[in-house]
C-alpha cells in the first residue's frame, strides 16, 4: 500500500479554513498555482472534489465538512509533536525518579532535597537506590534516573555529567583519640591504625601512594565497604577512617575531623545521567533542583 503523503494534510487544513485556493495560497506561503496542483492531488487521493465552485466562490462537498474538524485536529496535534517541549510546571508535576546514591550524599543532602520536593514539587517522588557498585548499565537500560559520584574508569563514555561540589579528604577520630592531643604529622597519620575504605574490597589506594612517596606506610586494621561504616567504627575504637570532609558531614556528629598533613588529590561529586533524558523537561528541573542545593553551604558554588 502506498503511503500517503501527510503534507497534503496541512494543504486540506488551509483549504478548509480558507475557504478558497488563493486565501490558503497565502496562509501557507504558495503560489495560487501550487495551491491549485495541491487541491487537484487531494482530490485524487480522497476521491472526493473536497471543494467546488459556487458562483464566485468554493464551497465544500460534505466530506470536506465531515474531514473539517478532524483534519484541524491532526495538524495541530502534529504540532504539538514536532514542537519543542516546553518548561514543566513542578506544582502540577506527578513522575517518580530514582536516584543511585551513597549513604553519605541520602544523609547529607537527602533531607534538604526532600523538603524542597514537598514545597516545589508535590507530585514528585524521589527513590534513592543502593549503589553496590559503579556500573553504567542501569542508567542505559532506563533502571535509573540519575547516579551521584565520581567519574572513573567504569563510567560509560556517553553518559552526561555536571559537577555538584569538590571535596576533600580528612582523617576523622573519636573526641579524645591520641592523634588529636599534638599536630598531626604524616608520620604520626602512618602510626595510627586505619580502616580502610573499598567497595571492590582492595587493600591499597591513593592514600597509600601518598604515604610511600614520603616513605610511610599505614597500619589497616580492617576493610569495610562504604564511608558510614568507617565512621560507626571510629566512634568506639581508636581506628582512624580518611574521608570525603563534606559528602560525609551528616554522619561526623560529635567525631573530631583533622586535615591531612600531606598532599592528596580532592575529588568532584557529579551527578550523572543517560543522554536520553537530557532533552526531558521534568528531568531538567530535577538536575537544576540538585545543583541549586549542592550551591549552598557547606558546598558552595561550583564556577560554571
Amino acid at each position: 500500500m502506498t503511503t500517503p503523503d501527510l503534507n497534503l494534510l496541512i494543504t486540506l487544513d488551509a483549504l478548509l479554513a480558507e475557504g478558497s485556493v488563493a486565501g490558503a495560497a497565502r496562509r501557507l506561503s504558495l503560489s495560487p498555482s501550487a495551491m491549485s496542483r495541491a487541491l487537484a492531488r487531494l482530490r485524487e487521493t480522497t476521491g472526493d472534489p473536497l471543494l467546488v465552485r459556487a458562483g464566485r466562490g468554493l464551497v465544500p462537498t460534505p466530506r470536506a465538512l465531515a474531514l473539517r474538524e478532524q483534519v484541524a485536529r491532526l495538524v495541530q496535534d502534529a504540532g504539538m509533536v514536532l514542537r519543542p517541549q516546553q518548561d514543566v510546571n513542578p506544582t502540577q508535576l506527578v513522575r517518580t525518579f530514582r536516584l543511585r546514591a551513597s549513604d553519605g550524599f541520602v544523609e547529607t543532602l537527602g533531607p534538604a532535597l526532600l523538603a524542597r520536593l514537598a514545597t516545589e514539587a508535590p507530585g514528585v517522588r524521589l527513590h534513592f537506590v543502593a549503589k553496590p557498585n559503579k556500573e553504567s548499565d542501569p542508567l542505559r537500560h532506563g533502571e535509573l534516573d540519575f547516579e551521584s559520584g565520581v567519574i572513573g574508569t567504569n563510567t560509560a563514555p556517553e553518559l552526561h555529567s555536571q559537577a555538584l561540589f569538590r571535596d576533600r579528604f580528612v582523617a576523622v577520630v573519636r573526641p579524645g583519640h591520641p592523634l588529636c592531643t599534638e599536630p598531626l604529622t604524616a608520620s604520626r597519620y602512618a602510626s595510627a591504625h586505619h580502616i580502610m575504605v573499598s567497595r571492590r574490597g582492595q587493600e591499597h589506594g591513593p592514600i597509600d601512594q601518598a604515604l610511600a612517596a614520603l616513605k610511610l606506610e599505614r597500619h589497616v586494621a580492617t576493610l569495610v565497604p562504604g564511608f558510614a561504616t568507617a565512621l560507626a567504627l571510629v566512634r568506639g575504637s581508636e581506628l582512624v577512617a580518611t574521608v570525603p570532609e563534606l559528602h560525609c558531614a551528616s554522619l561526623h556528629g560529635d567525631l573530631v575531623r583533622l586535615p591531612l598533613p600531606f598532599p592528596l588529590p580532592g575529588l568532584t561529586l557529579a551527578l550523572l545521567w543517560h543522554p536520553r533524558l537530557d532533552a526531558d523537561p521534568a528531568h531538567r528541573w530535577l538536575r537544576q533542583l540538585i545543583r541549586e542545593i549542592c550551591a549552598q553551604p557547606p558546598y558552595g558554588k561550583l564556577p560554571e
